[in-house]
């Protein structure tokens, strides 16, 4: 059994990953965020539920202690949030993390409201974890499984994507972990 932990897991993006992950059978799932009443009961189903902030270190530490795999699902003062998960994850010898950041953060100039989204990406490449850092372009509701990467470095395609999408490719990296290793992608769908 394969040992993950969803920090953020009451976002709408996250609610797809853990149906996603269910689906892969023979994981280990915990489910780290501020207030578990936000989850519904088939989402907390066969989970282990960690109520707690990721800007207090001690919660965060201990949620991730003996986990395998950590996805980073979160919005806010992002900084000190990552700052504590990697710090964590180093001091418990976890190397696999999956980052969510966003589009648009190597853009020349940079809006203002994806700078903390860039900070997170700066400091999970700088941590020396083995990271996957995602930069989805805007989520939609959308029943379908359309989507296309690009590589850090070539030109960001396409348009808004599915959180269906987003969540079966994270599902795919937590399957097979050593799949987009040392990697930063943008994810849409195909215009």
């Amino acid at each position: 059994m394969r040992k993950v932990i969803i920090i953020g897991a009451g976002g709408s993006l996250a609610k797809y990953v853990i149906g996603a992950i269910k689906e892969l059978g023979n994981i280990d799932l915990t489910l780290f965020l501020r207030n578990k009443n936000s989850l519904s009961k088939s989402e907390s189903e066969d989970c282990t539920i960690i109520e707690g902030d990721a800007l207090n270190y001690n919660d965060v530490n201990k949620a991730i202690a003996g986990q395998e795999i950590v996805y980073v699902n979160l919005a806010g003062n992002l900084e000190p949030m990552i700052k504590n998960i990697v710090k964590s994850m180093q001091e418990n010898e976890i190397t696999r993390i999956i980052a969510i950041s966003s589009i648009g953060i190597y853009d020349t100039p940079l809006k203002p409201v994806l700078i903390p989204y860039r900070k997170l990406a700066d400091i999970v490449e700088e941590s020396g974890l083995d990271y996957t850092i995602l930069r989805p372009d805007w989520f939609t509701n959308g029943n379908e499984i359309d989507y296309i990467i690009t590589r850090k470095g070539t030109a960001e395609t396409g348009s808004a994507v599915s959180r269906k999408s987003i969540a079966l490719f994270i599902s795919k990296i937590i399957d097979e972990p050593d799949l987009y290793k040392k990697e930063n992608l943008g994810i849409s769908r195909p215009e």
